[in-house]
């Protein structure tokens, strides 16, 4: 791959500390930025397929119930009801 340089305007005092504490932990300011770069790129990408998985399964669930795939809420809330118990045995024990 091909090398670019890449040049911006940062504050003076902020450039210096930069250079101190990359130098702290011997490396450079130029090391540490393409590292942020690298890391930043990775973060968007992983938040963008992480997006499309939950649009996916949006998506599914939506299908699902315009398909009439559905559980009556009282099902739900029995099922919630007994969960609650268990947690409270669960924390009266503990007691």
């Amino acid at each position: 791959m091909g090398e670019a340089t890449f040049t911006f305007r940062v504050d003076e005092a902020l450039k210096s500390a930069f250079a101190d504490a990359a130098k702290a932990h011997d490396r450079t300011g130029a090391q540490l930025i393409r590292d942020f770069m690298r890391d930043y790129v990775a973060g968007q990408r992983e938040a963008a397929e992480h997006d499309a998985w939950f649009r996916q399964q949006v998506r599914i669930g939506l299908d699902s119930a315009n398909a009439g795939h559905l559980v009556p809420a009282e099902e739900v809330e029995a099922e919630a009801e007994a969960w609650r118990e268990q947690t409270r045995a669960r924390m009266a024990d503990r007691a």
